[in-house]
């Protein structure tokens, strides 16, 4: 099945008003037709999400970094998925590594969250990976399994559900796991992806690498099998670098 790359930047707790002009920038190459071969999404602190959607004016798409289960209620300092809708964003990242590791987010509530932002219109990026560690006592398939079994809900479609495969240990180091490596993972989870929501549905669903990507080293990585696309951190905060990044799979 021919699924369509796509770029997914997050800005995790950088930028401020003057970062829109790196929208801007990204606006006009998309545009310009820079990007023309990809999907293209960029998900700033919710402090610029409304500010971000105005910026793009629809040239790609903008989406949240996290969000609440709840819909609204006495949660203060939380974001709903309702409220990310509202702002204009049309995705939203959940159980990334650093929601996992820094602010105890499991599976199952990685998966509350996952049935509220369907619920409130959003598709849905759910990251898995596992720490070096785990890894190294040949753990790996068997986290990773895990965490998709407990943190996806029953219901979803490869319209809106999407997983990133971030290995814990790659992610803002420099370093990046084997090319065979990226592709067993990227293989296991889409025959569990298969295995759970049938041929069509696990087909469709596009799976993501995240983790120290790069234009250096974007084009091998997404030239392995079953990896449509790359969750991209500190290289999505510059228009020039993302770009990079875009023209690098284009030459996949």
């Amino acid at each position: 099945m021919q699924r369509r790359k796509l770029v997914a930047g997050n800005w995790k707790m950088n930028g401020v008003r003057a970062s829109l002009s790196e929208l801007h920038a990204m606006r006009d190459a998309v545009r310009a037709g820079q990007a023309s071969h990809v999907d293209l999404l960029i998900c700033p602190p919710a402090t610029l999400l409304a500010a971000a959607v105005t910026a793009v004016d629809g040239a790609f798409h903008i989406g949240g970094q996290t969000c609440h289960d709840a819909p609204s209620g006495a949660y203060t300092g939380e974001v709903s998925a309702a409220m990310l809708a509202d702002a204009g964003a049309r995705y939203v990242i959940l159980g990334h590594s650093e929601r996992r590791t820094l602010f105890g987010e499991t599976d199952a509530m990685v998966r509350s969250k996952a049935q509220a932002a369907a619920e409130a219109g959003l598709i849905r990026i759910v990251c898995v990976g596992e720490t070096e560690s785990e890894r190294l006592d040949g753990r790996a398939l068997d986290v990773i399994e895990r965490q998709l079994a407990a943190s996806l809900p029953d219901a979803a479609t490869g319209a809106d559900m999407i997983v990133a495969y971030e290995p814990v240990w790659a992610i803002g180091t420099g370093r990046t796991p084997t090319l065979e490596d990226v592709a067993q993972v990227h293989r296991a989870m889409r025959t569990a992806l298969v295995g759970r929501y049938g041929e069509q549905v696990g087909q469709a669903m596009r799976l993501l690498y995240g983790g120290s990507v790069k234009s250096g080293n974007c084009a091998e990585l997404m030239a392995a099998e079953d990896v449509d696309g790359a969750l991209v951190g500190g290289a999505s905060l510059k228009s020039a670098d993302i770009m990079a990044i875009c023209a690098a799979i284009h030459a996949v």
